[in-house]
């Protein structure tokens, strides 16, 4: 019997299709905890930067930005804690909002998504001259440096802007 999968989850970054933190992606399907849903956009415009070491940030700013494209993955309630764990919810990195997507096909459904965190979010935006992607693509993740090879000790958006 499949277990249920009550959430719907946006990534817009490197937990898609093909970049670098979709193993665990894998790893929730191979364990019937997520099924992919779509290719998507957000309905309203939000802006998406890219911060240090190559990673996305969407900013809850509705309004700014573009209409982000990504992809809609139903998620059990394990796999939002995994999920949670990745995006490092717990210390601040990202939270976790609710956001509208629209589907390739034009259905509108309620999701939520991976925001940089508000304690920074904006400053960030400014930081980056209030210009944002509409995709998180091959550029961009050409920039990804993962966290095992991050350089020095305090490396997090928090330690970097605190600076």
């Amino acid at each position: 019997m499949a277990k249920p999968k009550p959430h719907i989850i946006f990534a817009y970054g490197t937990l898609k299709r093909g970049f670098p933190n979709y193993a665990l992606m894998e790893d929730l399907k191979t364990k019937d905890d997520l099924v992919f849903v779509d290719t998507c956009h957000t309905e309203d415009p939000h802006p998406l930067v890219i911060g240090p070491h190559g990673i996305g940030y969407l900013i809850n700013l509705p309004g700014s930005g573009h209409r982000v494209k990504g992809e809609a993955y139903a998620v059990s309630d394990e796999a939002l804690v995994r999920l949670d764990e990745i995006e490092g919810v717990e210390y601040g990195y990202y939270e976790r909002v609710p956001v509208v997507v629209v589907r390739d096909g034009g259905e509108r459904v309620k999701a939520e998504a991976y925001f940089g965190h508000r304690s920074f979010g904006e400053i960030l935006w400014k930081m980056k001259g209030e210009v944002g992607l509409v995709e998180y693509g091959e550029k961009e993740v050409r920039e990804f440096v993962r966290k095992e090879h991050r350089p020095g000790r305090k490396n997090s958006i928090l330690d970097i802007l605190n600076r």
